[in-house]
């Protein structure tokens, strides 16, 4: 039984980089057309190529998402673009057009074909089909609970793929019309504006009847699938995606970062204890920026697995710096700053090499070298001196309290 793959999201190079070095064994980006997410950075060609290189240095695989839903029209220099993808190296592509298979199998037959979510497999006749079509790999769909999936994987034999974390959609698997009835943005050729995370007055004709304080929302919580992650590698999944190619460079790092130990811990130890579970989860909701439950996997949702009137709680400013380069003579670190920190405040310092470092801000410098007490500039470049190791790449964030 090869080892389950983690899948992690990446909105441009830098963030997809930092993926691969936190831990995951594939990232899926977006180019700059058929993309889901045509208001994220998304990768230019040359950045694609890049990613392709990189990855194979690290022994990880790279996908592109061209998982729109095509009009005829959107069917223009697919061609080309697949014939492209496939020449740098590319592994796979994650679609939601069944049209497309035959065009990839016949013009770029190295790229693997990946079933996006938004075609909602829930049942093994339909990944059994989809197969015979020349599908590579299936992602279920979100809505499938973790009986289900147990199911599903015992009467298949292709790959199948499952998320484990981020954002939940209120429809199947995004295929929802709001964003286009209301800002004119196709959310499923990549301009959804995310318009059931909104909140809306209640109305009886022209009388409002919500609480101004508490107005509707149709927002659910996002998924966090750790309590399930030990059952998903005993029924052969064959992916563990994370979902988030909006995401920050901190919300990659810490969640790839976890899961990538939790995955360790349970090859090496055979199980998770109740104690290293909880362990894991205090860690992912470091990144959390919304609450998060176990979605459909314990069975159909109910209003707890809702949002109502909290829309954005929990977001959190821990993340304070990147480290760009260290100095193991001086014991100094250069530190892109991302939030406010101070002289005297205790941070905690991770990355793929260093786990969970606390320290005190004893001395920090401009560029200039000229001591500084409060970090309140966004992007500006500070020394700090180190207690300890670390390394370009780690992260630094507020130390709990």
């Amino acid at each position: 039984m090869n080892k389950i793959e983690l899948l992690a999201p990446a909105k441009d190079l830098q963030k997809a980089k930092i993926a691969i070095m936190y831990g995951a064994d594939a990232v899926y980006v977006g180019g700059k057309f058929y993309s889901l997410r045509s208001r994220a950075s998304n990768f230019e060609l040359r950045d694609l190529e890049e990613i392709s290189v990189f990855a194979k240095r690290f022994n990880a695989r790279a996908y592109v998402t061209v998982n729109i839903v095509f009009h005829d029209d959107d069917y223009e220099g697919i061609v080309d673009y697949l014939k492209y993808l496939e020449r740098i190296g590319i592994d796979g592509v994650i679609i939601s057009s069944l049209g497309l298979i035959p065009i990839i199998k016949r013009e770029a037959p190295r790229l693997e074909c990946h079933i996006s979510t938004q075609l909602s497999s829930l049942n093994s006749s339909a990944v059994k089909a989809l197969k015979r079509f020349g599908a590579d790999r299936v992602v279920l769909g979100r809505e499938a609970s973790m009986d289900q999936i147990e199911q599903i994987a015992g009467n298949s034999d292709i790959p199948l793929e499952v998320f484990i974390h981020g954002g939940m959609c209120s429809n199947y698997s995004g295929r929802c019309v709001l964003s286009n009835r209301m800002t004119l943005r196709d959310a499923n050729r990549g301009g959804c504006a995310h318009s059931c995370r909104w909140k809306y007055h209640l109305m009886d004709g022209d009388t409002a009847i919500s609480n101004p304080n508490c107005l509707l929302s149709m927002s659910s919580k996002d998924l966090r699938a750790s309590a399930y992650v030990e059952r998903m590698i005993r029924c052969d999944i064959a992916s563990l995606k994370i979902e988030g190619r909006m995401k920050s460079e901190y919300y990659i790092g810490q969640v790839v970062k976890t899961y990538r130990n939790m995955i360790d811990e349970i090859y090496e130890k055979g199980t998770l204890t109740a104690e290293r579970l909880e362990y894991y989860d205090n860690e992912l909701s470091k990144a959390e920026n919304r609450p998060s439950d176990d979605g459909f996997l314990s069975g159909d949702c109910d209003n707890s697995k809702h949002l109502y009137g909290v829309n954005g709680a929990g977001v959190t400013h821990d993340y304070v710096g990147f480290v760009h380069d260290f100095d193991p003579y001086r014991n100094i670190a250069l530190v892109e700053v991302k939030n406010i920190f101070a002289h005297l405040d205790e941070l905690e310092a991770f990355g793929p090499k260093t786990d969970n470092l606390k320290f005190r801000v004893e001395n920090m410098f401009d560029e200039n070298w000229n001591e500084v007490e409060l970090a309140n500039r966004p992007t500006q470049m500070l020394y700090i001196r180190m207690p300890f190791r670390v390394y370009k790449g780690d992260m630094l964030r507020k130390a709990e309290r």
